[in-house]
């Protein structure tokens, strides 16, 4: 079951676990315990008990709190590694001809 157990979890985190919206806008859940017990119903719904899920990745409060972390992390760099050119340098890479 064990293989079962962690197929499951690695699917649940993938689709359940995202970062926090930009600028605040509703977007999905930032708060673990919610997160926690939605897993756990989820795959007692898919027969696969809690005991199960701690047997595979240990404490299952912590483990989606890691999972959440790492996707604020990747998206807050993503973002900082983003590059938008000013308009200001854009504009100085045009010539203009003005003939009227």
């Amino acid at each position: 079951m064990t293989k079962r157990a962690r197929e499951f979890i690695d699917f649940w985190i993938q689709n359940s676990i995202h970062a926090v919206e930009q600028y605040r806008t509703a977007g999905a859940s930032q708060d673990v315990n919610e997160l926690t017990r939605r897993l756990i119903e989820a795959a007692k719904g898919q027969g696969i008990s809690e005991v199960e899920l701690q047997a595979e990745i240990g404490d299952v409060s912590r483990h989606v709190g890691d999972r959440l972390k790492e996707a604020n992390r990747t998206e807050r760099d993503r973002r900082g590694h983003t590059y938008v050119q000013p308009l200001t340098d854009i504009s100085s890479s045009f010539r203009f001809s003005a003939s009227i």
